[in-house]
């Protein structure tokens, strides 16, 4: 969904736009405000420890508006710099791992100075809503995965204790 062209002939209005990733990988979509974001989330990733791959895009929204990478896998940097050029919005920095999950990195992330706000963190199917104005876009929120399909009875407890222990996150 789009509005309408401008002046220039770039559209504006509210877009949905689905962010591409391989079922292994997980996503962090955050906001952030500096140019040195994306070597802090780098330090930030790399500090949490582990064997994470990953790949980073931050979208600079000032000076020469550059899309700014960084990660240690070269295929995830490559995702996030598709990803973050679909999205064209100025600020927002993507995260694509593999090999670990958000939980063990956010609180690192969430400590980077710079860093504004989370949006999502997930392996789910992720749509994001972007506003694009004459002078740039932003995120206006998140579609993470699908909607509910009931309430958790006695069998998806048991499943949900039982898949949290086999992973790792509960004694």
């Amino acid at each position: 969904m789009s509005g309408n062209a401008q002046s220039d002939g770039r559209s504006y209005g509210i877009e949905l736009i689905s962010l591409e990733k391989p079922e292994d990988v997980n996503v962090i979509l955050g906001q952030t405000h500096f140019i040195k974001s994306v070597e802090d989330l780098y330090e930030a990733m790399t500090n949490a420890g582990g064997n994470i791959k990953f790949g980073i895009a931050f979208l600079e929204a000032s000076g020469p508006c550059l899309v700014r990478l960084e990660g240690n896998d070269q295929e995830l940097i490559e995702l996030a710099r598709e990803n973050a050029l679909k999205l064209g919005t100025g600020h927002v920095f993507i995260i694509m791992m593999r090999q670990g999950y958000p939980v063990n990195v956010l609180n690192n992330i969430k400590a980077v100075p710079e860093v504004c706000h989370i949006f999502a963190a997930t392996a789910n199917p992720l749509d994001v809503v972007v506003l694009r104005t004459a002078r740039g876009a932003g995120v206006l929120g998140v579609v993470d995965g699908f909607a509910p399909k009931g309430v958790e009875g006695p069998q998806d407890i048991e499943r949900r204790k039982v898949l949290l222990r086999k992973i790792g996150y509960k004694l």
